[in-house]
């Protein structure tokens, strides 16, 4: 069955940054596997740092490891935040999971988490 998140407006999810280099393929309809690095995560979204943006509104495919398996979704790009020569960031929000790629990344999520709090917000854990 698949998952399809609900934000709620009031109550925006906790997104945890992500150390190291995760690296998410991106594919939209007709084109190549883009490359970008994972800069944040939350069970509804994320923020990704991309080369070059996409347009607000694209659907794509996103999909990236995690140390309980690789989460494949459905997401929405939103509005780039601003671009310079090392790229842009640039939000989405996932439309659609699989319930078992919804449980890999609240399980990741819930790791990445423990890890912070261990180490503290100033130390960076080495994966998601």
């Amino acid at each position: 069955m698949t998952f399809f998140p609900q934000p709620h407006p009031a109550n925006r999810e906790r997104r945890l940054k992500v150390g190291g280099s995760v690296v998410v393929a991106i594919r939209s309809e007709g084109a190549q596997v883009v490359r970008a690095k994972l800069h944040e995560l939350s069970t509804t979204g994320g923020l990704l740092l991309l080369s070059k943006a996409f347009e607000q509104g694209d659907f794509v495919e996103v999909a990236f490891p995690t140390s309980k398996g690789t989460v494949h979704g459905m997401a929405e790009l939103l509005a780039a935040r601003g671009e310079s020569t090392s790229g842009c960031l640039q939000p989405f929000r996932f439309v659609a999971l699989d319930d078992e790629d919804h449980t890999r990344l609240r399980m990741a999520l819930e790791s990445l988490s423990d890890q912070t709090i261990v180490r503290g917000p100033s130390s960076k854990p080495h994966m998601l």
